[in-house]
């Protein structure tokens, strides 16, 4: 009996060992949950004082290698209240001893500044290309419907800032002088040049130019009117004759503030009278002006 008592005296000590045990393990826990909420605030101090040109120098290698810029677009508010003041690579780190940056990082800044900077020229060269691609395409079908009815001598193309420019001359067989009035053969070129233009997505603009002579017109106020008159003729034919979407198409007249050549030339009396068919491109204009630089590429 006695030794059955010691023997559960020992088992009921045992017992306590283990409770005082279960105690202690929630001081582990309790140290543990205080280390992370120590990490945690020193986090969000060190994001508190955030080396902004640190943070754009990760930005752009993250958008170099990943393609996109939607890597740490969460830090840019960051980085607005952090350099709202600053003006500059230099303020942009800060003013204080361990945001200012050294000559070394100045130096990778402006090398990932550049590489940015050369990257979006290269994708604006990219599309800019393919822009001139395709109106280099309908180039080539309009100056084919051209040749086939004869008329191949009767329009000229550039491609510049605007998109393709399709000029024609207005001499004598398109617009008789101090006319708006389309004669036949004027007809004929717009019916070679509207079915290419017509299944192209592009705005259309029409312009209208007059030489430098100053002879006084007579059944129009002045140039002005006689310049605007025969693009908004070209414009009717084409969508009355071609079926055009008038929502697509304007008319601009231009007089003669925009000589094709110089008005020294004699050949100027006869060239800077035209009409010009643009097929408007869409890219912005940053874009938009790489295209005459692009179109020589395509060729």
């Amino acid at each position: 009996m006695s030794g059955g008592g010691h023997g559960g005296g020992r088992k009921k000590k045992h017992e306590e060992h283990e409770e005082h045990v279960n105690h202690e393990r929630w001081l582990v826990s309790y140290s543990d949950m205080m280390t992370l909420l120590m990490v945690l605030f020193l986090v969000l101090f060190a994001m508190s004082n955030v080396d902004s040109t640190k943070v754009i120098l990760l930005q752009e290698g993250f958008n170099q290698a990943f393609g996109t810029n939607a890597v740490l677009q969460g830090s840019s508010s960051v980085l607005k209240d952090s350099s709202s003041d600053s003006a500059g690579i230099d303020q942009a780190a800060g003013s204080g001893p361990t945001g200012q940056m050294t000559e070394q990082e100045k130096q990778i800044a402006e090398k990932a500044v550049n590489a940015a900077d050369l990257a979006k020229a290269q994708s604006r060269m990219t599309v800019a290309e393919a822009e001139a691609q395709n109106l280099t395409e309908a180039q080539k079908k309009i100056a084919a419907a051209l040749k086939k009815d004869g008329l191949g001598g009767d329009a000229s193309f550039a491609i510049d800032q605007r998109g393709l420019v399709v000029t024609i001359i207005t001499n004598s067989v398109v617009f008789t002088g101090d006319s708006a009035v389309l004669r036949p053969v004027g007809q004929k070129i717009l019916s070679a040049v509207g079915p290419t233009l017509k299944a192209l997505p592009n705005d259309i603009e029409v312009d209208g130019h007059t030489n430098q002579l100053r002879v006084p017109t007579l059944n129009y106020p002045s140039a002005w009117e006689l310049s605007t008159a025969r693009a908004s003729a070209v414009v009717r034919y084409l969508v009355d004759a071609q079926g055009m979407p008038a929502d697509r198409m304007e008319a601009a007249g231009f007089a003669g503030t925009r000589p094709l050549i110089s008005p020294k030339d004699p050949r100027s009396v006869r060239l800077n009278r035209r009409v010009e068919i643009i097929v408007l491109s869409g890219l912005s204009d940053d874009t938009a002006s790489l295209l005459p630089t692009a179109a020589k590429t395509v060729d």
